[in-house]
């Protein structure tokens, strides 16, 4: 019996992937230990205990979820696929049957591969479509078979010629492509020589390389450095970005086969296998985690303050593309960091960062601002009929109001009053440079100008010059409309002359065809 309860208990040990699926990963404000260890947390809360913190105390909020207990619906939107694209068919159209079986409104892809290139190729789902972009310039890597034309001298030859197309190359795209045939620079970071049949002198060779590298003019290249001549047989992407062949790869008969199993017998763990949340994409950026009270107010636009800040990374550089995460382990936005870590550290206030593309949809958290002592009375005002719908003065507003209140959203308007007072002070200021000047010997006395009240300002003679140029211009206008009614006038006068001359000769002409016709009817006398 007691081995039989040792056995129950050894099979009932639960995997990695079953405890972060069933336990709620999110950040509480509570000093207590956590059960499970942080290098195992799951998606953007990984190792978080090595983030620096600013503060613990926020008021955590009933909106949103983690990624992994998002609802079924939501999870879709904002899910992502990494999958083996099979041989043949397009990127586009894959993507096309994708969007059709999940029956979802939008999908993209992470770059595209040609038709005959299998592989890695991430397709993002509604919601994750705003990272395609940043996906697409994110780095490759490519297993490649290539076959020379004729035998190489040695093996090892090979192998120093791929060793040299490294680095920064020159790129032109091949004869069959969709793009422009243009020189381009595209870098290979590096690359490795795997394997080389003689007998039918193929050989692979794997390639990590930047977006937008053509792999076919590459076995050019190195057709050419051995003397040979190259060309590429098959291509397969085995990387793109942080997600490779290792991190849950699926097909399409996966897709198919979990929509059918949630379809007909409403099980969705199969489709939640496959699709992935869009936080998977972002694991290797540097993160920023905000308060709940500051998450609608960035998906709105607002600027990352250093206020709203918990918990950051260490090793953030300026210009820096970061991801800014809620408490619960959601990817608000990607941004670009306007202060480096220790700066955060050592400042109050500021701006930490500001947003490059917002991921998550508006109101799913509430709005936290204009809940100050002036907002709520503004909006009490504003029901009440004493200010008007956009807050701004009407018959009904109170003069206290009027007087205390100071509107930062419209711009300061200058007044006359204003613009006299910068006039006098500007009067003043040359005065007194005026006086500072050292003058020439022989003029003893120090000449003060008088400014009599009747002489114009500055303001009113440029008023005249813009006055007097207008004028100007309306004179030359109506010289050109009398010269071009002039000249259409007698084009006109033109016209009807050379039509008049025109009909004459005709009917000068008709007259004598009617003349020999005559002639030759009428019958010569004898």
């Amino acid at each position: 019996m007691a081995e039989s309860d040792k056995s129950k208990k050894k099979g009932k040990k639960k995997s990695l992937g079953e405890i972060q699926a069933t336990m709620k990963c999110q950040l509480e404000p509570s000093d207590e230990l956590v059960k499970l260890e942080y290098k195992d947390w799951p998606l953007l809360f990984k190792n978080f205990d090595k983030m620096l913190t600013r503060t613990k105390h926020f008021t955590p909020l009933t909106s949103g979820s983690t990624p992994l207990h998002r609802s079924l619906s939501e999870y879709i939107k904002s899910g992502c696929i990494n999958l083996d694209k099979p041989c043949n068919p397009s990127s586009h159209e894959v993507v096309a049957w994708i969007k059709r079986i999940l029956k979802v409104e939008k999908t993209g892809h992470s770059g595209t591969l040609d038709p005959k290139v299998s592989g890695c190729l991430i397709v993002c789902i509604d919601r994750a479509t705003r990272l395609a972009k940043s996906q697409q310039s994110a780095g490759k890597e490519y297993i490649a078979v290539f076959k020379l034309h004729s035998a190489p001298e040695s093996i090892q030859k090979v192998g120093q010629a791929l060793e040299k197309l490294r680095g920064a190359l020159f790129q032109r795209p091949p004869l069959i492509s969709a793009v422009k045939r243009q020189l381009r620079v595209r870098t290979v970071y590096d690359s490795w020589f795997l394997d080389y049949d003689e007998e039918r002198n193929m050989g692979v060779f794997k390639v990590s390389c930047e977006a937008g590298s053509y792999i076919r003019t590459l076995c050019v290249h190195l057709g050419l450095f051995l003397g040979t001549g190259c060309q590429m047989q098959e291509l397969r992407r085995n990387r793109s970005g942080i997600q490779s062949e290792k991190d849950g790869m699926v097909t399409m008969h996966d897709i198919l086969d979990a929509q059918w199993l949630y379809e007909n017998h409403g099980d969705d763990s199969y489709l939640r296998r496959v699709i992935k949340p869009l936080e998977a994409l972002l694991v290797n950026h540097k993160r920023i985690i905000v308060k709940d009270s500051a998450v609608n107010a960035i998906c709105y636009g607002a600027k990352i303050m250093l206020p709203g800040i918990l918990m950051y990374d260490e090793g953030i550089e300026l210009n820096q593309e970061i991801v800014i995460a809620t408490t619960k382990g959601e990817a608000v936005a990607l941004a670009i960091a306007l202060m480096t870590s220790p700066t955060m550290t050592v400042c109050d206030h500021g701006v930490a960062a500001k947003i490059k593309r917002v991921i998550m949809e508006r109101d799913a958290y509430p709005r936290k601002w204009g809940l100050g002592p002036k907002a709520s009375v503004k909006k009490r005002m504003i029901v009440e009929g004493k200010l008007d719908k956009y807050g701004k003065p009407n018959e009904n507003t109170p003069a206290d109001w009027l007087t205390n209140y100071a509107d930062y959203s419209t711009p300061a308007i200058k007044t006359e009053n204003n613009g006299i007072e910068e006039a006098a002070t500007a009067a003043a200021k040359k005065r007194k440079w005026e006086e500072t000047v050292p003058q020439p010997a022989g003029d003893v006395t120090i000449k003060q100008e008088v400014e009599d009240p009747e002489t114009e300002s500055p303001k009113e003679k440029k008023k005249e010059k813009k006055d007097k140029k207008k004028k100007k211009k309306k004179e030359k206008g109506e010289v050109d409309e009398s010269i071009k009614s002039e000249a259409d006038e007698s084009m006109i006068t033109e016209s009807v002359t050379e039509d008049t001359s025109v009909k004459e000769e005709k009917k000068k002409k008709k007259k004598k065809k009617d003349k020999d016709q005559e002639q030759q009817e009428t019958p010569i006398s004898s």
